[in-house]
């Protein structure tokens, strides 16, 4: 469609198609086709949609329905609305990638489903160099593979695995059984199970802002409501929380003690479930590992996720949810219905590296510490205008350029060679136009090549007559 013409009413619910037939609230089901065809770039930036009333009249709806769906798509920035010019398709919206099955995955993971050649890509923030742990980690799983019948069909996960998992956070103040533990492949499956099994269509989910991408798509794809606030907002009683204490994404924010006993006792005084995204728990800067949130109150609401894929290797897809026991059964159920459970061998040498676990943490935090301090001094040195805070822990920081907006310039600096994450898609509404994270877990060469060619793209950004002869691109 041209951007200049609005598409005749008509050809709009075609296009729309059977958009209600699905289950929960109708204006997040005319959100979700709506978002649809804007990813799909069916509905092309600046394109005029109907105004509320018409669009509502001809889908028979009530027009709070349509208001309901536009304002969510705005909050998103997928769309905008202005008093007197109507309601348009956001000019500046990256569309998302589409997989074959008609999911759409958020913008940020365009660069995982079709990699660029020749691209550094500072998008995907799991570590690329395995440690020589790893390799014996695996040595050691063949020998116990030989001694066990198990061929992965149990969708709890390995006893062996579940049991040392329990010990991991017993050793950590929070008692923990075995059948407290589920296993899954990767932490994204760990928040996709919990949204399948503890939220319905319409249902709200607060959340920090900014936040880690792969949940706010989990959430949205339950068809929830996503709000950001704090804790105090537990108050307000919404159907799930999720929060990441350690190392936040993208900042690399620590809660600190106070503030993790509060939203602790919070969730619990109002019996709110809430996600404690661990992921990155191992890698503080301090070396020392903080408390999860179940250390400080009892009972079903607290449940932790983890992985292995920051601490180790992102290749190691081994998660895990510890959550009280008749959760953890129910996730199981769900999980053996999409799949009977993980593969073993992975699984086994989690069993080794759990085993180790000082030794691995304190290799990481060693070697992101050293990059993430060369990172900023690279910064610092070829582009002082930006702004950012130094990270507590995690992989990434949150910088601010002073002008324009990060998705166009990250459209820019990947012609430079490097692929930067948009500050939009870590916030429920869109906002943070003028953020984008960036990870240090390249080695110190590779970083310094990025800052080089980030500092290139911004000198042509920002109306250089061209780059600074001090930094040449670098290819």
């Amino acid at each position: 469609m041209n951007g200049a013409n609005p598409p005749a009413l008509d050809d709009l619910v075609d296009l729309l198609g059977r958009w209600a037939s699905g289950r929960g609230p109708l204006y997040l089901l005319l959100a979700a086709r709506l978002r649809a065809l804007i990813d799909d770039g069916v509905l092309a930036p600046d394109q005029p949609l109907p105004p509320d009333r018409v669009l509502a009249r001809r889908l028979a709806v009530g027009r709070g329905t349509v208001v309901a769906a536009y304002d969510l798509l705005q909050q998103e920035g997928r769309v905008l609305r202005r008093q007197g010019s109507g309601t348009r398709v956001a000019a500046l919206h990256l569309p998302a990638t589409r997989t074959a099955d008609g999911v759409v995955a958020n913008p940020l993971l365009m660069h995982i489903l079709h990699p660029p050649d020749g691209v550094l890509l500072l998008t995907c923030a799991a570590p690329h160099d395995p440690p020589p742990a790893l390799f014996e980690a695996y040595e050691e799983a063949g020998a116990r593979l030989a001694g066990t019948r198990d061929l992965g069909y149990q969708p709890a996960g390995n006893p062996a695995l579940c049991a040392a998992l329990a010990a991991y956070y017993t050793g950590r103040g929070v008692p923990t059984t075995a059948d407290q533990i589920l296993v899954t492949t990767g932490a994204q499956q760990a928040l996709t199970l919990l949204a399948g099994l503890l939220l319905t269509p319409g249902d709200t989910v607060l959340t920090e802002t900014p936040t880690y991408p792969g949940a706010l798509e989990v959430f949205r794809h339950a068809a929830a409501v996503i709000r950001p606030g704090t804790a105090e907002d537990l108050r307000e009683r919404p159907a799930l929380a999720y929060f990441v204490p350690t190392g936040r994404n993208p900042g690399g924010a620590v809660m600190d003690t106070a503030e993790r006993r509060r939203l602790a006792a919070l969730a619990a005084e109002h019996d709110v479930p809430l996600i404690d995204d661990e992921v990155c728990a191992e890698l503080s800067f301090t070396g020392e590992t903080p408390p999860p949130l179940a250390a400080y109150e009892r009972g079903e609401h607290l449940i932790s996720v983890g992985s292995l894929s920051k601490l180790v290797w992102g290749g190691l897809r081994v998660g895990w949810v510890r959550a009280a026991a008749p959760l953890v059964s129910r996730l199981a159920r769900l999980r053996a219905v999409h799949d009977l459970g993980g593969e073993v061998f992975s699984q086994l040498a989690a069993v080794a590296l759990l085993g180790r676990l000082e030794e691995v943490r304190a290799a990481r935090v060693r070697t992101l510490r050293e990059r993430h301090d060369h990172l900023c001094a690279e910064l610092r040195e070829h582009l002082p205008s930006w702004s950012f805070e130094p990270a507590r822990g995690g992989q990434t920081i949150w910088v601010r350029i002073p002008r324009g907006d990060a998705d166009s310039f990250a459209q820019l600096a990947l012609r430079h060679g490097v692929a930067v994450a948009p500050g939009r898609s870590f916030d429920p509404l869109g906002r943070h136009a003028d953020r984008m994270r960036l990870h240090f877990l390249f080695p110190e060469e590779e970083l310094s090549r990025a800052v080089n060619n980030l500092a290139a793209a911004w000198a042509v950004y920002d109306g250089a007559a061209r780059p600074p002869s001090r930094h040449p691109l670098v290819v």
